[in-house]
């Protein structure tokens, strides 16, 4: 998402910084810009206001004369980034002594019913106790699919059979039941179609007016940019929206929604869908999304997800055998599960400060997947034996080839896996002092877990490298090889 704007930006400021900063590179800069924004499916208006706005700023006197004007540029882009995608108020208030109603609409297909639950789910996180109103009596397949989710959350769904009710007196029986069983939070899953039209509103309406929700939230699909907004402006204008929440912002998209719904609807983003699983969505933050944007990386939301993800008891275990010099195999099997949890290494790298080029890099690269990569290490490590684990060096060819036949793999790879992992375990020792995100960084760092083509890559691959290639290949192993050669020097030392 937003690759396109990133690079532009980039190269725009990169421009800036190797000439001189005058009025015309400015403009000419900006005009890049606004055709990257537009190539994003960023709304014609709101691209073009943008880009005033940040042109009048940036050629004034004030910028132009500066110290560091490159700096000042960015800031300015940075803050018309916040203005217009903010500001945002994620707070959904629970009324004391009535139950707390929020209204779900939105077109077909675009995760309407997954949302619900995904909602749901957040809430409760919160202190919450949800329940689900399947008023979606269009398409019988939704209640099917409410229920199944309310199973898996463990969370109470209302239904009755789409022949024998209508959509309102659903939602007015839901809320009874709410009420008995003691629910804070009532979500109402309602009807959607393929496309805005004047039956749907109708429906939408007469549940509006019956329930008077307190709040109405528009589920969107990100993935289809302007036509998102302009089925947020038609629900706007019919039903008064509270919020947007946009879905699939984790896929191919381009991310013109996210920076038009807020200026062309006047209804801020609350939420966003970043994943399938029912506990991927988050409060869209304006102003971290601007860092994104920006190449700066995303620090607040990568913190909170390692918080909410990995296990504090596990990870202070894991620093104890790092400063203790005991660091082995099974740890380390450990600490890649850790990550694991905490989503895709690519999302992850596009997180950290710096190292969203490495992401982009990855994409472009044909190949070059650190989540497969991580899932074939794990796939060698798991099939050794846990004496194996804690000793590696008992490991003879004998057991290296049964450990690829295990895993799936070649004992060439079980070997530099061997090789590798005791030149690292210097490095890890150094870690056990580090802050997580260091730690992550130093983890991304190792060429030889990150670059599946170069060690641990199908032998038939390697093998078809070019002259070039090959060199590097050669020396880097010979760089791993002197590696290890001193981390046993200091193994012994000890």
């Amino acid at each position: 998402m937003f690759e396109g704007i990133t690079s532009s930006l980039s190269d725009v400021f990169g421009n800036i910084v190797r000439g001189k900063l005058t009025e015309g590179n400015i403009r000419e800069g900006m005009q890049k810009v606004r055709q990257a924004l537009l190539e994003a499916d960023v709304n014609y208006d709101v691209a073009k206001d943008f880009c005033d706005k940040v042109t009048e700023q940036a050629v004034g006197e004030r910028v132009l004369k500066s110290f560091n004007p490159t700096e000042q540029i960015v800031s300015i882009v940075y803050q018309e980034l916040c203005n217009l995608m903010g500001p945002v108020d994620h707070s959904i208030e629970m009324r004391r002594g009535e139950v707390t109603v929020l209204m779900m609409c939105g077109l077909q297909g675009a995760g309407k019913t997954t949302t619900c639950g995904k909602l749901a789910q957040m809430l409760r996180q919160h202190g919450a106790k949800p329940m689900l109103v399947a008023a979606d009596l269009q398409r019988p397949a939704a209640i099917e699919q409410l229920k199944v989710i309310g199973q898996q959350l463990n969370i109470p769904v209302y239904a009755e059979e789409p022949g024998k009710s209508n959509p309102v007196q659903v939602c007015v029986n839901g809320r009874k039941e709410a009420q008995k069983q003691g629910c804070s939070v009532l979500i109402l899953d309602t009807a959607g179609r393929l496309h805005v039209d004047d039956a749907l509103m109708k429906e939408l309406v007469e549940i509006d007016n019956k329930l008077m929700p307190h709040q109405v939230l528009l589920v969107c699909d990100a993935m289809t940019g302007q036509d998102a907004v302009k089925s947020a402006k038609a629900f706007n204008d019919a039903l008064e929206l509270d919020g947007v929440i946009l879905t699939k912002l984790d896929g191919d998209t381009r991310g013109g929604a996210a920076l038009s719904v807020k200026s062309v609807t006047g209804v801020p983003i609350k939420f966003v869908g970043v994943g399938e699983q029912l506990d991927k969505i988050q409060p869209f933050h304006p102003e971290r999304m601007a860092q994104r944007i920006l190449g700066q990386g995303d620090v607040a939301t990568l913190l909170e997800i390692a918080q909410e993800k990995l296990d504090q008891t596990e990870i202070e275990r894991q620093q104890q055998q790092m400063a203790s010099g005991k660091f082995t195999l099974d740890d380390f099997l450990s600490a890649m599960r850790q990550i694991k949890r905490m989503g895709s290494m690519k999302g992850l790298l596009k997180l950290i400060p710096g190292m969203g080029q490495i992401a982009a890099a990855l994409d472009q690269a044909d190949g070059m997947d650190p989540d497969k990569d991580l899932r074939r290490i794990e796939a060698v490590i798991s099939s050794m034996t846990l004496d194996e684990r804690r000793n590696p060096d008992k490991i003879d060819r004998s057991r290296r080839n049964r450990i690829a036949a295990g895993s799936g793999s070649d004992p060439v790879v079980v070997h530099e896996l061997l090789k590798q992992f005791d030149g690292m375990r210097s490095m890890m020792t150094k870690m056990a002092g580090m802050s997580a995100l260091d730690r992550m960084k130093a983890m991304n760092s190792l060429p030889q877990l990150m670059q599946p083509g170069v060690q641990l890559g199908n032998p038939k691959e390697r093998s078809a490298r070019g002259p070039q290639e090959r060199d590097k290949v050669r020396d880097l192993k010979k760089k791993q090889r002197l590696q290890a050669k001193e981390a046993r020097k200091r193994n012994k030392k000890r």
